[in-house]
């Protein structure tokens, strides 16, 4: 993993915190029990639980390398220092888009929390780079894989959940 800074709200480095506790304690566990299993039915050469056990420990060894690079190269974005008279990582934005007159809501959060399921949005998308530093009223073109977008920044301020 190259050493670049990633910019993660404070839920989002919580998550790889707890993501990375359940890894390194119950899943290690629970795989090496399977492997335990497997190595007792006798001949590894041919065992099909084995390799899949060891397959599934090398993908979880190497995710848990994965969060242990990107917790050390953060910057946790201070949830209470958020200016909600701009848009900024951590803060709930609608934006209308004027081609279609559809409003939509994103919560700007850093890329590793980023989830479009959800309406997390990362500030390095070309729309979370966009709308990032505008304020309520300012029209943001934004351009994308499919076009030149207009979103016109309806409203600014916390995620849902979140009271100041």
């Amino acid at each position: 993993m190259d050493s670049k800074t990633t910019i993660i709200t404070k839920a989002g480095k919580q998550a790889l915190e707890d993501e990375l506790q359940f890894l390194k304690v119950e899943k290690r566990k629970e795989i090496a029990e399977k492997l335990k299993e497997a190595r007792a039915q006798g001949d590894l050469s041919e065992n099909a639980e084995y390799d899949a056990a060891k397959e599934e420990q090398a993908h979880m060894e190497a995710r848990i390398e994965e969060i242990e690079g990107i917790l050390k190269n953060i910057t946790v974005a201070d949830d209470e220092a958020v200016d909600f008279s701009k848009v900024n990582v951590g803060s709930q934005v609608d934006v209308e888009n004027l081609s279609t007159n559809q409003t939509m809501s994103f919560h700007i959060v850093g890329a590793t929390e980023a989830n479009s399921l959800e309406g997390k949005i990362s500030l390095e998308s070309p729309v979370g780079a966009a709308l990032i530093g505008h304020e309520a009223g300012d029209v943001v073109s934004i351009n994308t894989p499919g076009g030149e977008l207009q979103f016109k920044v309806v409203k600014i301020g916390q995620p849902a959940g979140k009271t100041a």
